[in-house]
């Protein structure tokens, strides 16, 4: 391997600053931890709802709620925003305790339909999900259609937090769970096409991907889920937990149709589309339990979204895990 690209190790200031953040970080999961799963999530959420709006990620919130919906009054869009700090602050406290939130079958009903349209990704199929109710939880609908899902997950800068938050979630992937980054995605794409089930949240800004319409607007699309579909020739389906109260949920299931025509780039843009629509019809059902403080809608890159297309295409062609003809 160059040198050149081999990271020196940390400083001494560093790995000392990380087991700080690691050790605070135990002492507050612990206190989550103290308490039911349900008393934990209540009160987070109500932290969240008094400290968050003070933030200024919560000006962002309002200035998307305003786009989206310009005609709900501004007290209901404030409301909104207020929710959905509340659920965020509840999703903290249910991922501290996802073991033992997962372990309570009660807390979930998947809708039959759902498990239904998960049966159609028993040969392969790229599970798509968004950023609404408890995101984190959305794979136990896959679970309960026996689906054995690998799963993608954002690292950490801390390892020791990473390390700890991978634990917690990866033995909901029976299938594994993988860092996000090139390489994963060639071996994801390499799992679609042996007729394999990967899982990926769709919904956030990807500055590297294409823009697609969303409540009306271009926004930042991850290329990916659809890319996969196309090559691997499996369904897309999404997927959605919406939060019922506390930490009730129900979760449902939807086949997304993916474009196949001559022009690969072409379908990959339709297919994302359609992906879009389908989560803007989820949120519009419940807005406050979608994230609406991020940059989905930031469009300083624009311009480059087909050849960043292409480029990942011919990575794949490149890697021998590229799409088929035709």
């Amino acid at each position: 391997m160059d040198e050149r690209h081999i990271k020196p190790p940390p400083s001494i200031v560093t790995r000392a600053l990380r087991r700080l953040e690691f050790g605070l970080l135990m002492v507050a999961t612990g206190a989550v931890r103290a308490v039911p799963v349900a008393v934990a999530s209540d009160a987070m959420a109500a932290m969240w709802r008094a400290i968050a709006p003070l933030l200024p990620r919560h000006a962002r919130a309002l200035d998307h709620l305003e786009h989206a919906f310009p005609e709900l009054p501004a007290e209901k869009r404030r409301w909104i925003a207020r929710e959905m700090w509340g659920n965020l602050g509840r999703v903290t406290a249910e991922t501290i305790q996802l073991d033992r939130l997962v372990a309570d079958p009660s807390r979930f009903e998947v809708t039959p339909a759902g498990l239904e349209t998960l049966s159609r990704g028993r040969d392969g199929a790229v599970l798509v999900s968004l950023h609404m109710g408890n995101w984190e939880v959305v794979i136990q609908a896959a679970n309960a259609a026996k689906l054995s899902s690998t799963g993608v997950y954002q690292t950490l800068r801390n390892p020791l937090v990473d390390d700890w938050l991978q634990a917690l979630r990866a033995p909901l992937y029976p299938g594994g769970l993988l860092p996000k980054g090139s390489a994963t995605a060639r071996q994801m794409l390499g799992r679609v096409k042996r007729g394999q089930v990967v899982a990926v949240l769709g919904d956030l800004r990807e500055s590297a991907g294409i823009q697609v319409p969303f409540f009306g607007r271009p926004a930042y699309a991850n290329p990916f889920p659809a890319m996969a579909a196309r090559i691997g020739g499996v369904p897309m389906i999404a997927g959605r937990v919406r939060r019922l109260e506390g930490t009730r949920f129900v979760i449902d299931a939807v086949e997304v149709p993916v474009s196949h025509t001559d022009d690969r780039i072409a379908d990959v843009h339709a297919t994302t589309a359609a992906m879009h629509a389908q989560f803007e019809s989820w949120i519009r059902e419940a807005p406050e339990q979608w994230m609406w403080a991020h940059r989905k809608w930031e469009t300083k890159q624009a311009g480059r979204r087909s050849r960043r297309i292409a480029a990942a295409e011919a990575r794949a062609d490149a890697s021998h895990i590229g799409p088929s003809e035709g």
